[in-house]
């Protein structure tokens, strides 16, 4: 059951619009406004800044809770346990070592699911946002230290350009090439049992995020793209 159960677990939380439902909150449509996206980043422009992190630690659980449901019901033999819902194990279909690349598929398609949902809700039109918090909740669940290196990518990018948008495309980018290298250092690809699927996925949601952030370059290219200013402290 949990091979089909998790993807669909997935879409469907996915797919529910917090940005939108915590903009009406306060009397907002948050789709009029701003770049009229859902996600994070403009709920916090429109919104304000408790409400734009709220939205991103939503967003970014849509991604963490399926994926890191279908790590713990979906395995294989010898795949690390550690970073699961201990009390769920008993309950898991497991692969034996031979089918590895079986389980890590379905594990890498439940997390694209929940990307999917968010960026293509049903509730919203099939519209969504750009999947940048919920991949970073799925990259948690499967490839923690690379969100690490991602969220320090993100960082300098910004304080040097002062674009969100530009952060994220480069991040995005970077993606595939941060979970190579981290198959290359742990010597994963040397004995050939390295999680191919999930550079796979890395690259898919890399250029999901890419496209999705089209307009934004766009912008950028006519010189339209808002930049971040931070708010000038007034005397007082």
């Amino acid at each position: 059951m949990q091979l089909w159960l998790c993807p669909l677990i997935a879409f469907l939380l996915g797919s529910i619009p917090f940005g939108l439902f915590i903009a009406r909150m306060k009397g907002i449509d948050i789709r009029q406004h701003g770049s009229g996206n859902i996600g994070a980043t403009n709920v916090l422009r429109v919104v304000g800044k408790k409400y734009g992190i709220t939205c991103l630690i939503l967003d970014a659980l849509k991604g963490f809770i399926p994926t890191l449901l279908a790590y713990t019901l979906i395995r294989f033999v010898g795949q690390d346990t550690n970073f699961t819902f201990h009390g769920l194990l008993d309950h898991g279909y497991i692969f034996p070592a031979v089918d590895q690349w079986k389980a890590q598929t379905l594990q890498v398609l439940t997390g694209l699911l929940s990307i999917l949902g968010h960026n293509y809700s049903p509730w919203v039109g099939f519209k969504g946002g750009k999947g940048i918090a919920t991949s970073a909740g799925v990259l948690i669940a499967l490839a923690p230290a690379a969100v690490v290196l991602l969220i320090l990518v993100w960082v300098i990018t910004f304080k040097v350009s002062r674009y969100v948008s530009v952060a994220s495309i480069v991040a995005a980018a970077l993606l595939p090439l941060i979970i190579i290298s981290g198959s290359w250092y742990h010597g994963k690809i040397a004995t050939g049992d390295w999680n191919k699927p999930l550079f796979v996925f890395s690259v898919v949601i890399a250029a999901l995020a890419i496209w999705k952030h089209r307009a934004n370059i766009q912008r950028l290219m006519n010189g339209t793209e808002n930049r971040f200013q931070p708010k000038k402290k007034t005397d007082a």
